[in-house]
């Protein structure tokens, strides 16, 4: 199935594979580029995936050769000429689509090869994994154009690496390799070239495999860590936990450990 916006150089196809639905990025007259019709075919995919019991991980990935370069320069220019809330518009959209990444209850992978540039480096940030082609490079460009971030980018770098390292690739707009990324642990899987989207969809399969209710439950804990305090934390492990053990899904998986076989989740 391909979901197409009125602007043919800018689409977001839907494909599937089993249980995975893959959102590929295809821009190629701006090298994969983001703008107001990604969002919203980005927005209306992740509503099928949330209400789609077929579908139990999502993965995100550029066409070709290049993950996303951000920004469309061109409309960038363009909407200077326009008045401020032309852009802040466009961004709202972006940020809807970056928040439902996080709230969709369902595991999400980027899949990067070539360059995850602002705004696509903000939205590989924004999936609950990333697997990354050896030569994959990943750009906080902002700066280099006298711009700031936006999509998150900031955010998430700051909760994940030293402040000065944050400072570094937001106001240098250097390029940081797939292989430094997993070495501080934001980049998964450091793969072969062309073979992102081959080894993401490998985890996606892994990841079908596990009860979506667990995997729901662990990715809005681990969001709320930043924001909660130890004991407030604990309760809702607490509350998470109880409901799962009365889930049919543990006793399904409780059953098949004791008995050394293959669960079979609802």
């Amino acid at each position: 199935m391909k979901k197409t916006s009125d602007v043919m150089t800018a689409t977001l196809e839907q494909s599937r594979q089993g249980q995975v639905l893959i959102l590929t990025i295809a821009n190629a007259e701006h090298r994969n580029a983001l703008g107001p019709e990604i969002y919203a075919e980005g927005m209306r995919a992740l509503i099928t995936a949330k209400e789609d019991k077929g579908i139990s991980c999502v993965v995100i990935v550029g066409e070709g050769s290049m993950f996303s370069a951000g920004g469309n320069l061109q409309r960038l220019q363009a909407n200077r000429q326009q008045p401020p809330s032309v852009q802040a518009q466009s961004i709202d959209g972006l940020h809807t689509w970056i928040e439902a990444i996080g709230a969709l209850p369902k595991p999400v992978i980027a899949a990067v090869e070539g360059a995850a540039a602002g705004a696509g480096f903000s939205l590989a940030l924004s999936c609950d994994f990333i697997v990354a082609a050896s030569d994959a490079v990943f750009v906080m460009a902002y700066s280099n154009i006298a711009l700031s971030p936006d999509g998150g980018g900031s955010w998430r770098l700051t909760h994940a690496l030293p402040r000065q390292l944050v400072n570094e690739l937001l106001m240098c707009g250097e390029r940081i390799t797939a292989q430094r990324l997993n070495d501080l642990g934001i980049v998964n899987r450091v793969t072969t070239p062309g073979s992102a989207l081959t080894d993401a969809l490998e985890l996606g399969n892994r990841l079908c495999g596990r009860a979506a209710n667990a995997l729901a439950s662990v990715k809005t804990l681990v969001q709320q860590a930043h924001h909660n305090t130890l004991p407030d934390h604990l309760k809702q492990e607490r509350d998470h936990f109880v409901a799962n053990l009365h889930h049919a899904n543990a006793g399904a998986g409780i059953s098949a450990f004791l008995l050394k076989q293959r669960p079979r989740y609802e």
